[in-house]
């Protein structure tokens, strides 16, 4: 796979910057500590040459990013079978079972989605970090469903560009307590860390802005299916919002009271949408509806109906 690059030119406003400060402006997917990395280890160059993060960059200076492979030190690939819904040179998008993490991390090192992708793909983009690979967005551990991974550098940096200004279409299915007078309805509400248990999320004025919308696409005895669309990326942020409208996710054993024979929440990551980094192309994905939501009373009718609502 050929090294991918990105340039930029600097003009009169950006001139007299440090190297590493206009770099961050320039590649905000890296955090200004991974930024003067770069610099040193030679993957971020003024006018061809390696420059130290302090160096002043000046108007018309080449300011050139060299994608940084990822060293895979610490991470050991994995045989573990994980469906593929789509896969090219620069990006891959799974579909993670519930009960995976997604990446390693405090004291877990094996079995999670990137050590099963390592053992798959050649490339992982390294701006995540070692324990982070490609990596742009997270599924809660019980959560199944689309997840995007970058294989290149750039490709992440795009990629997670969509996510943080809002660009791509996020759909979940949900089986959650109760039933709702609405077919449809939006939940609007600020999330941020729970004043006491700091493991958990709460609706808080203190919190960052969050919007859910959901449909409601069966009613079943003392729960519903409802279809959820989230418009912002906050913690457990569909899980927060159902329990602050007095209904919670059904298996939810940190936001709800669960029966004892649910092993995990019900909620599933449907539907992912958004542009291809390189082309530009729209693509949508959906992840196959997992056994325990069809058990649950999850059937093609309640589909056809979720992709009624999206205009499908």
């Amino acid at each position: 796979m050929p090294v991918a690059s990105e340039t930029f030119e600097v003009n009169a406003a950006d001139s007299k910057q440090r190297l590493d400060l206009y770099a961050t402006r320039k590649l905000a997917s890296l955090s200004r500590s991974r930024i003067k990395d770069l610099i040193a280890d030679g993957h971020i160059l003024l006018n061809e040459r390696i420059s130290k993060p302090a160096q002043t960059v000046r108007t018309g200076d080449i300011v050139r990013y060299i994608e940084r492979p990822l060293t895979q030190v610490y991470l050991a690939p994995e045989d573990i079978r994980i469906g593929v819904l789509y896969e090219d040179d620069d990006l891959i998008v799974v579909d993670k079972p519930a009960g995976m993490i997604v990446h390693p991390g405090a004291g877990i090192d094996r079995g999670t989605v990137v050590n099963a992708l390592l053992h798959s793909c050649a490339n992982l983009s390294g701006i995540g970090g070692e324990l982070r690979p490609g990596i742009i967005h997270r599924l809660d551990k019980e959560t199944s469903g689309c997840l995007v991974v970058a294989k290149r550098d750039l490709a992440h940096k795009r990629l997670s560009a969509q996510f943080s200004s809002r660009k791509v279409h996020k759909y979940y299915l949900a089986f959650c307590i109760g039933h709702f007078v609405q077919q449809s309805g939006s939940i609007e509400a600020p999330i941020g860390r729970h004043p006491i248990d700091r493991k958990k999320m709460s609706v808080s004025i203190h919190g960052r802005t969050a919007l859910t919308k959901f449909w409601v696409l069966k009613k079943l005895e003392r729960r519903s299916l409802l279809l959820c669309r989230i418009f912002t990326g906050r913690t457990h942020q569909i899980r927060v919002h159902l329990k602050s409208i007095g209904h919670p996710i059904v298996g939810d054993k940190v936001y709800g009271k669960s029966p004892d024979h649910y092993p995990r929440h019900l909620l599933h990551a449907w539907r992912i949408g958004f542009f291809h980094p390189q082309t530009e192309k729209w693509l949508e994905f959906e992840a196959q509806i997992p056994h325990d939501f069809r058990h649950e009373g999850s059937d093609d009718d309640a589909i056809f109906r979720a992709r009624c609502e999206l205009g499908h």
